[in-house]
């Protein structure tokens, strides 16, 4: 499990440098708030987030569809495994929910 943390922890890192300086297509002011890799290395699921609209965000998971082969390869040479799982991009929805939670906590004072 150890082992698993870490990888998380360095493909989160290197995701984060590859969308700042590598991605040539435009995807935004974006983050990458976690990574989980299923524990048959299958799939890295690499949640984000994007300041802006709606039609941002979608801009932005266009653009992550067309660069995922490109990151992926990227990430490869970055991140020494055996087989590079599928690279799966989810728009991060906790910091909207948290700011509901938050509106519908300051209605009640």
């Amino acid at each position: 499990m150890v082992k698993v943390d870490r990888l998380e922890t360095l493909v989160q890192r290197e995701l984060s440098l590859i969308l700042q300086r590598e991605v040539k297509d435009q995807v935004g002011f974006i983050t990458i708030t976690g990574v989980k890799v299923t524990n048959e290395l299958s799939f890295i699921f690499a949640y984000y987030t994007v300041y802006g609209t709606k039609e941002d965000r979608a801009k932005t998971q266009e653009s992550l569809d067309r660069a995922k082969g490109f990151i992926k390869n990227q990430l490869a040479s970055r991140v020494k495994m055996r087989k590079v799982p599928e690279l799966v991009f989810k728009f991060d929805e906790s910091y909207e929910k948290g700011m509901k939670i938050d509106d519908l906590l300051k209605d009640i004072k």
